[in-house]
């Protein structure tokens, strides 16, 4: 076994979750918070355009950013259930195909993107104070979506090894590097939006160049020749099966947020999507817990699946689920006593701050019941199971979110509070089908192999 590898299917369960978890959380917190900075120091030097434009651009790259994360899925559970079950060439094989699979991918993308980016934001009815700031935050961001990319294929790829550590290295480097780039072009040279996705952009190429030179010097399971990208036509079938249905859950997902900017847009203009995209900051720091938790227990999972342990893969769930519960439940008390202040931390504006207390209010409901879906949905993933996950987001996100989104803020006349109460009504209904799924025992059948 490597030194990358960590056999996560012997031990104690709750320390083994514990240890590989907390980096991976730590990570992700972290990597929040590199994109938390582009706002708050946007915010507070460039002001509430250039706000609104960062958090509009930073959408639609969120959305695809989500998809190929949701594709790498396909890689950790593979990787995971091959290492649990000794299967090294098929661990290489599987590392190989995400990696050219994703080169490809993130070529095709970007130029995709910079064909549709105007009408696309013209589209979200992007106000015209923040129009231009908008436009050029994503050209920037779009251009390097190859680093972003390939940072969270290397992620994937030694999560399915039990390694949670060495991806918090290397997105530690990157916050580090973006928060005094941020600082250096928006606080010193006034760049605005544009400044704040050169940052993001620098930084992510960065800690994936880096990254990319440790692994070769450590002997890595791929050695990055030209000759060693290719593509495994199994490995890619089972990639796009368990992966692509995670991609799109969470393109889905992606998708609806995006809507309800382009509601705020409607509803107050420039200062109610500033608000709405600093709520959204927040809200990658408070779903993250339940987030990292699940990920930790879909690798766990996936490896004692491999080696048919399912006693060990459901006692992690059990463990994950309460954990993150507990912590979501301290956020969702932080988010209801605290919401000013949350929101003045980014911008002054007291038409945004009064904005985003309203909208704060009724969506913080939805860290009380997220925990319970990331985490179940982590087993279900694990034994390959990705298209009940797809399907019950699908319908979380277009038959309850965003319905329910336009019909309590227009039709009802509750405005941005409406918009807000659309996320734990998605959720209650999205936990709902979790739990039949569960009690169904369908899960326990294996799909990954």
């Amino acid at each position: 076994m490597s030194k990358f590898e960590t056999n996560l299917s012997e031990g104690n369960v709750a320390t083994q979750l514990i240890k590989f978890s907390l980096p991976f959380l730590v990570s992700n917190l972290i990597q929040s918070l590199y994109n938390v900075a582009d706002m708050l120091i946007v915010g507070n030097f460039s002001g509430t355009n250039s706000l609104s434009g960062v958090n509009i651009g930073g959408q639609i790259t969120f959305v695809l950013t989500n998809i190929i994360v949701g594709l790498c899925t396909g890689g950790t559970v593979l990787i995971a259930q091959y290492l649990g079950a000794g299967k090294r060439q098929n661990m290489k094989k599987v590392t190989a195909t995400l990696m050219t699979t994703l080169l490809i991918g993130a070529i095709v993308i970007t130029a995709a993107m910079l064909i549709i980016k105007v009408p696309l934001l013209r589209l979200m009815q992007t106000p015209s104070e923040s129009f231009s700031e908008a436009n050029r935050y994503l050209t920037v961001t779009v251009s390097g979506i190859i680093f972003i990319f390939g940072y969270n294929a290397f992620s994937a790829i030694l999560r399915g090894m039990g390694d949670s550590k060495r991806p918090f290295y290397f997105v530690l480097i990157a916050c580090v590097t973006n928060i005094v780039m941020d600082l250096l072009l928006v606080g010193v040279f006034h760049l605005g939006a544009f400044g704040a996705a050169v940052a993001t952009v620098f930084s992510q190429a960065l800690s994936m160049i880096l990254c990319m030179i440790y692994l070769i010097r450590n002997d890595f399971i791929f050695d990055f020749r030209l000759s060693s990208f290719r593509i495994d036509r199994f490995s890619l079938k089972k990639i796009f099966q368990i992966g692509l249905p995670s991609a799109v859950q969470n393109g889905v997902t992606g998708l609806s947020f995006m809507i309800i900017t382009t509601l705020a847009n409607v509803i107050g203009g420039v200062e109610a999507s500033a608000a709405v995209g600093v709520v959204s900051k927040f809200n990658g720091f408070a779903i993250m817990p339940a987030v990292a938790m699940g990920a930790s227990i879909s690798t766990m999972c996936a490896q004692n699946i491999g080696a048919n342990r399912w006693d060990r893969a459901l006692k992690a769930c059990r463990i994950g689920t309460g954990i993150a519960a507990a912590v979501s439940f301290a956020i969702f008390i932080l988010a209801e006593l605290f919401p000013a202040r949350i929101l003045s931390m980014f911008d002054n504006n007291p038409d945004m701050i009064a904005y985003g207390i309203t909208y704060i209010r009724p969506f913080a409901l939805d860290y009380l019941i997220v925990p319970f879906c990331f985490c179940i949905n982590g087993l279900y993933i694990a034994s390959g199971h990705t298209t009940f996950s797809l399907i019950n987001s699908m319908m979380s996100a277009l038959v309850l979110r965003i319905p329910a989104c336009i019909l309590i803020s227009t039709v009802l006349g509750l405005g941005i509070a409406g918009v807000g109460m659309g996320a734990p009504i998605a959720s209650a209904g999205s936990l709902f089908l979790i739990i039949w799924f569960y009690f169904s025992g369908r899960w326990r059948k294996n799909l990954a192999q």
